[in-house]
């Protein structure tokens, strides 16, 4: 990871948005670069000991839902929402989407999942 892994992230779910019929540039496709941002720099601030993150992007059913996932077990406290996950909660709201996390599934970690409804 490091420094250069939020502009990777960004770049590289550029290209998957235009891939999935998304105006690169519009304001419901930057509302998504922005979460990725956010998420990714989430984890290099708060997740120290994960090695590696993930970053996906799933388009179906009307939805698409960006997933950043690392190895750091502990969750965010729920009461505690930090300045980050208000800044990905807040458009995802204006767009009509949701913010939830939740833990790996054997390993150690978690996953922040963001689902927006695709635009007409």
């Amino acid at each position: 990871m490091g420094l250069g892994a939020v502009t990777r992230a960004r770049e590289a779910m550029a290209g998957y948005l235009a891939d999935a019929g998304v105006t690169v540039g519009s304001a419901f496709a930057d509302a998504v670069l922005l979460a990725v941002s956010e998420l990714v720099t989430n984890v290099l601030r708060h997740a120290t000991r994960s090695p590696v993150t993930n970053v996906g992007i799933t388009v179906g059913a009307g939805h698409l839902v960006v997933s950043v996932a690392d190895t750091e077990p502990r969750l965010p406290p729920p009461a505690g929402m930090g300045v980050g996950l208000l800044m990905v909660t807040e458009p995802a709201t204006a767009f009509g989407g949701t913010v939830s996390m939740e833990t790996a599934a054997g390993h150690d970690g978690k996953t922040v999942l963001v689902r927006f409804p695709m635009p007409s």
